[in-house]
């Protein structure tokens, strides 16, 4: 038999409250609905002879001004 009860419990979570573009040190707040919706986020591990380094684990978070700017000349637009 499984005896069941309801029990009212407190859960703390972590919540992301801001994102600053690591380029441009600009805060986006989910406020910014458009802007929080273009935040990318790069996140790799370097492999054997990267120029980032063996192993490195690479992130960062940019907006997508700065993205445009930075590769949008390379870019293909359907």
């Amino acid at each position: 038999m499984i005896k069941k009860e309801t029990k009212i419990t407190k859960v703390e979570r972590i919540h992301t409250v801001s994102v600053i573009c690591d380029v441009c040190k600009k805060e986006i707040t989910p406020d910014d609905t458009y802007e929080w919706q273009e935040i990318h986020f790069v996140a790799f591990t370097g492999g054997f002879g990267s120029v980032f380094g063996d192993d490195t684990t690479v992130q960062c978070e940019i907006c997508q001004h700065c993205l445009k700017k930075l590769i949008g000349q390379y870019c293909r637009y359907d």
